[in-house]
């Protein structure tokens, strides 16, 4: 066998046994590395769809490359100014609910935010008992939120009640300088004791999943399913009020790669 063999052969073993950020020995178990060109995969992903949450100005869109498309190694999602379907603005949020579901390991996604005052960003997590039980109970995991306004910084955040079932949260937002002129890597680790948020090498915050523990379960102990989404942001939300000249956007991930728990971990 050549040398021109062994080389792939290595650099695959290598991304299904190793998380690449922080070399922890695990076991990839789910991934999309964009290699493609069009649509997303839509064995992997779906799609949320109109005016979904926030009173937010953006339409979600389905299956509309001018919104979310695969292009030169990387999902890119674009936020513009239009008229369409009643609203103002389209962009897009593409979820693996129904598709693949996660609970424990480490979820890392490679991306490179946009900027300008308004740009909101977001790679995140809800329960999939959303449904039936309704947020905050199914519980939130922030692992990215960007936000134009506050252009040196990056957000994680983690929404839940607590035993006495009021709403409450844990977040940090670490000065990190310009993350918008490069990709980045955004990660968690999530066990069944805690969840560690990180950018790049920086591990910012712990949460302590007891918090969370109420009369019932705790969601962080049940499956989440992913989402990556750029909206727009108003007044009175975190993503601040929109300047509509910095219009258009595009949010460009690299890839998405879903660990196990450590391969010496009995979690």
């Amino acid at each position: 066998m050549n040398k021109q063999v062994l080389i792939p052969l290595f650099c695959m073993v290598a991304l299904n046994c190793f998380a690449q950020s922080d070399g922890i020995k695990r076991k990839l178990i789910w991934s999309d590395e964009f290699d493609y060109t069009g649509l997303p995969d839509a064995k992997k992903w779906t799609y949320e769809q109109g005016f979904v949450r926030n009173k937010e100005p953006q339409f979600y869109t389905k299956n509309r490359l001018e919104n979310v498309r695969v292009e030169n190694g990387n999902l890119v999602i674009e936020a513009k100014k239009e008229e369409f379907e009643g609203a103002h603005f389209t962009s897009a949020s593409v979820i693996t609910l129904g598709k693949q579901h996660f609970k424990y390991g480490r979820i890392e996604v490679r991306a490179k935010v946009c900027k300008g005052v308004g740009a909101w960003p977001a790679i995140w997590m809800l329960g999939t008992n959303r449904g039936p039980v309704k947020w905050p109970n199914c519980g939130e995991i922030d692992i990215l939120e960007f936000v134009g306004k506050d252009s040196t910084q990056v957000y994680g955040t983690v929404h839940y009640t607590d035993s006495t079932n009021n709403y409450k949260y844990q977040g940090e937002k670490p000065v990190v300088g310009r993350p918008w002129q490069d990709f980045h890597v955004y990660a968690i680790n999530w066990d069944q004791d805690k969840i560690e948020f990180y950018y790049d090498d920086l591990k910012y915050m712990v949460f302590d999943i007891k918090k969370a523990d109420n009369a019932v379960d705790n969601p962080f102990r049940k499956e989440f399913y992913l989402l990556l989404n750029l909206a727009l942001g108003r007044q009175g939300t975190l993503g601040g009020p929109l300047k509509e000249e910095i219009l258009p956007l595009k949010y460009e991930v690299d890839y998405v790669r879903i660990y196990k728990s450590p391969l010496n971990s009995k979690k």
